[in-house]
């Protein structure tokens, strides 16, 4: 009978400490399901980002995890399907690069109004991921509606597309604030 109550109590505890995170409305990212996980913060303001990794029989195997990236203002977040459209991402990109950033069609995606001007997660994430390659995000963005082929000349003389793409960039210390995104700013 002890030994029932004691599990009983474990239980009761592991359900209302459940209860209570839902309630609150705590993210952790490791509890997020996969589909949900690119584009969410934390509720510590921790992007979360899908990793992967193969198990035992080799088979891809996917996770959400909280990285070391802070945002700044931004907290409880998932992001909406709204957003990952306007703004051409994909949920199920693994991991956080500003690979993207060279391919014309996404950044012009990323530069339209219904992206820059609504999502501002999406857009915080990448004016980071530019700065950390030496662009000003609003300037890329700018040359990107006046000239499309000479933004993206810019952006690969500034450097980014000389990095080697296996070496590990250092997330933890790119954070700076984004822009006000606001129509005045277009």
């Amino acid at each position: 009978m002890a030994l029932s109550m004691k599990h009983s109590s474990i239980v009761l505890f592991f359900a209302s400490t459940l209860f209570l995170q839902v309630a609150l409305g705590e993210i952790t990212c490791e509890n997020l399901p996969i589909n949900i996980c690119s584009f969410s913060i934390s509720s510590s303001g921790k992007r979360c980002l899908l990793e992967n990794s193969a198990n035992e029989d080799g088979k891809l195997e996917y996770q959400c995890k909280t990285s070391e990236v802070i945002v700044a203002n931004i907290a409880e977040y998932i992001e909406t399907d709204e957003c990952i459209n306007s703004c051409g991402v994909d949920r199920n990109s693994v991991g956080i690069s500003s690979d993207s950033l060279l391919e014309p069609q996404f950044t012009a995606k990323l530069c339209s109004p219904s992206c820059y001007r609504n999502c501002p997660n999406v857009v915080d994430l990448y004016f980071n991921l530019a700065a950390g390659e030496g662009v000003y995000l609003p300037d890329l963005c700018s040359k990107q509606r006046s000239s499309p082929h000479r933004a993206m000349i810019e952006l690969l003389s500034s450097g980014a597309a000389a990095t080697d793409a296996s070496a590990p960039i250092a997330f933890e210390d790119i954070i700076v604030d984004a822009p006000d995104i606001s129509p005045a700013s277009f």
